[in-house]
């Protein structure tokens, strides 16, 4: 991802120290992460209210994506390209999968899918 203040600015949003903050957080993540892991791994004080309000901006402006998991939890991260999730039953644990969600879908443009079933951990 490019530098998070030229995300926002080319978004024409203005950088708050929040805003860059849950932005740096959900860069470096490798998978998509809830409210309190995201909260835990923030470096500044921010209220639910705070949180909630600049994430539904960043969806506003298709900067972040959000779904609902198997925990009742919503996961966020980085709209970067397309792929699928996996969502496994026993552990409740979230994979990124890459292959193309597009491939013999040309009239239609999927950003995201979501597959549960049960991981090759559990299984």
């Amino acid at each position: 991802m490019k530098n998070v203040k030229k995300l926002l600015n080319s978004n024409n949003i203005k950088l708050t120290t929040a805003r860059e903050a849950i932005l740096w957080v959900l860069n470096d993540a490798k998978k998509p992460l809830n409210y309190e892991e995201i909260k835990s791994l923030l470096k500044i004080d921010m209220d639910k209210a705070t949180f909630y309000r600049n994430i539904s901006l960043f969806e506003d402006e298709k900067i972040v994506q959000k779904f609902e998991s198997n925990d009742k939890k919503w996961y966020f991260e980085i709209i970067k390209k397309s792929h699928a999730h996996f969502l496994c039953d026993s552990c409740h644990n979230i994979i990124c999968m890459n292959f193309n969600l597009n491939e013999n879908l040309e009239e239609y443009t999927i950003n995201s899918v979501l597959l549960k079933g049960i991981c090759k951990d559990c299984k």
